[in-house]
């Protein structure tokens, strides 16, 4: 025992000390919330959509990054062990490569990209929705049926109707409304540097299959309400396309950002460009500089974020050092606390649609967002905050309203979501268009349930003899896997589910051993741990709703594992001490495994390498591991 704790102990010292050298002068720190090329293509079709003329030099560096990501085969994938490459995001990097000027369709890399495109249906296969919005704004293809069969006239039906637009998840709305809006006037924008792809299709209209019987029973749904709007048809669609308008710019944020995510920005102004705004317009000139404004430069290039995960790798790396006995008296943990209680929200966002009566405290994700908290930025920044607030009272106040907000926030089924309350509406998740089964609501999930949990118990005192906190713990013992396992929808996926939801459990229930479910779950990730003694497992596990392993172990899953298991053994175990080596192992490590995504956006369609997450998870499960058995 001595020997492997003498051995954390040092790997801890490293991994903190590093850490503190890495902080910003105002407490921060700021680590890459890296999401592909997605984002960098779409930011370059924009600025030359926009004929922006000053931008060159941040065009070479995204169509660099770009063609570097391409693989030998001429595709782009979202994750290294992404089988046939990834058709909607190939043809997104074509199309951004083309409109840099850098590129022609004679070179070499896009005649590559040429032949994978056509061999997988050609252009019309595109099945992501951004993809198609992008390629019809761009006067490429026509607007899918999909979209243009949804009425705008949607977002005039009172709350009392079934299907109206506040019953689809807040990230829905904010990428829906600037679509509807361009879909129903067929908006098309075409300038000197739009390409031309009859390269890549193979047929001129593709057609689409006629809507499945759930789709079309959530369509006539959907028309029954809207017949039933009192007024002229030509005044109540002029009436929704002003709504939606007004939707877009009642959520921008200082910084020009539509919510604080770039590619709902990009439609954003593309939508704006469709009503008639010119394109010097100061909206339209606050939006580009928000977009630019994410941009950060990796070792692989400059890339743009979707949103900057500031606030939240802040907030962990904050409680991470406390953890690793930093007290909150050191000069990093105030620089760090303070920053993050200036940027507690305090003012209503439309999570108060469905949760209207409590006072604003939560937190989001990066710091231009002061209007669309979520539940689990909320607890890491309360993890960050709680000893400052048993002595300050400016802490404690800012505690006990993060406290409040997150516990009004528990879903009517007990678990918790990650941004509004009881956004849960199956019918929604019908929507002819991909992706929407996980992005049109925002149900009770796992991992939200799990961390909440792990928050409550270990830092609120709270335990499971406490209704609320019994219902979340039945939340998640219903919706555990036969296998043991539960499925996270914010990292991947099936290893991270379990960590969550273990940790979580372990930390309300009084005796542990009394909950089959906690020895179920302990006993999956025995049987999955890879025989070098970590954890590793695919992206691909997300879209086919079943573990998938990776073949190789990752930094931050084994650690998710690690952690999850120290928080069920009340002594070490040979495969925990494997474990803990694999980790340290790992962290000194370079090959491709340490910089796989483990983090989720929408299944098939968006991932995330947090250049964060080898610091902090690993510093918090050594650090757990040592606090609990090095004693």
């Amino acid at each position: 025992m001595g020997n492997i704790i003498s051995e954390i102990n040092e790997e801890i010292q490293r991994l903190a000390s590093n850490v503190v050298r890495q902080q910003y002068p105002d407490g921060s720190w700021r680590y890459c919330f890296e999401n592909g090329v997605s984002i960098d293509a779409y930011t370059i079709i924009l600025i030359r959509v926009l004929e922006i003329e000053n931008e060159e030099a941040l065009i070479r560096q995204l169509h660099d990054r770009i063609l570097g990501a391409q693989h030998p085969e001429g595709h782009w994938q979202w994750y290294r062990d992404e089988k046939n490459g990834n058709l909607s995001l190939t043809v997104e990097a074509y199309c951004a490569l083309l409109f840099s000027r850098f590129s022609r369709t004679s070179d070499a890399p896009l005649q590559k990209a040429e032949r994978y495109i056509r061999s997988q249906g050609g252009l019309g296969k595109t099945a992501n929705i951004l993809t198609r919005c992008m390629l019809a704004a761009t006067g490429q293809t026509k607007w899918p049926l999909s979209l243009t069969s949804i009425p705008l006239e949607m977002l005039l039906l009172p709350d009392s109707f079934p299907i109206n637009f506040f019953e689809f998840s807040g990230y829905s709305r904010v990428h829906l409304a600037p679509i509807l809006i361009m879909a129903h006037r067929h908006y098309s924008a075409r300038t000197g540097d739009t390409p031309e792809l009859d390269a890549i299709r193979t047929e001129r209209s593709p057609s689409e299959a006629r809507p499945s019987r759930g789709v079309q029973e959530w369509l006539d749904r959907l028309q029954v309400g809207v017949s039933k709007l009192i007024g002229a048809p030509k005044a109540l669609h002029e009436s929704a396309l002003a709504k939606a308008e007004k939707f877009m710019r009642d959520r921008i944020e200082a910084d020009g950002t539509l919510y604080s995510y770039a590619s709902c920005t990009f439609l954003m102004v593309l939508a704006f460009l469709s009503l008639g705004y010119g394109k010097r317009h100061p909206l339209i000139t606050q939006a580009v500089r928000g977009l630019i404004g994410m941009s950060f430069r990796t070792e692989d290039g400059t890339t743009i974020q979707n949103s900057p995960s500031t606030v939240w790798d802040t907030a962990l790396l904050a409680y991470a050092l406390q953890e690793a006995g930093a007290t909150e008296q050191y000069p990093e943990i105030r620089k760090a606390s303070s920053y993050l209680l200036e940027l507690q929200h305090r003012k209503p966002g439309d999570w108060t649609w469905h949760n209207p009566n409590p006072v604003p405290g939560g937190w989001g994700f990066s710091e231009t967002n002061t209007i669309n908290p979520d539940v689990d930025d909320t607890t890491a920044a309360l993890r960050a905050i709680q000893k400052l607030a048993r002595s300050d009272s400016t802490y404690r106040e800012s505690w006990n309203r993060g406290l409040n907000w997150v516990l009004s926030m528990q879903n009517r089924d007990g678990g918790w979501p990650a941004f509004e309350r009881n956004v849960d509406q199956q019918l929604l998740t019908l929507v002819a268009i991909e992706g929407a089964k996980s992005a049109a609501i925002d149900p009770s999930e796992a991992d939200l349930t799990g961390r909440t949990l792990e928050y409550l118990g270990s830092f609120a005192g709270l335990n499971e003899r406490h209704g609320f906190v019994k219902k979340a713990v039945d939340w998640l013992n219903d919706h555990q896997e036969e296998d043991g396992s539960w499925y996270g929808r914010w990292g991947i996926c099936y290893i991270y589910g379990t960590w969550a939801a273990l940790t979580g459990l372990t930390s309300v229930t009084d005796s542990p051993k009394r909950h089959d479910s906690i020895r179920k779950g302990a006993d999956w990730l025995l049987r999955i741990q890879n025989d070098d003694g970590g954890w590793g497992e695919s992206c691909s596990s997300d879209r086919q709703r079943r573990y998938v392993p990776l073949g190789k172990s990752t930094p931050s899953q084994t650690a998710w594992a690690i952690d999850a298991l120290v928080s069920v053994y009340p002594e070490p175990t040979p495969a925990l001490n494997q474990g803990i080596r694999r980790l340290i192992a790992l962290l000194h490590d370079n090959d491709w495994p340490t910089s796989y995504p483990t983090g989720a956006g929408l299944p098939g369609h968006f991932y995330v390498r947090y250049h964060s997450y080898n610091s902090i998870w690993p510093l918090l499960a050594l650090s757990h591991y040592r606090n609990k058995y090095g004693k």
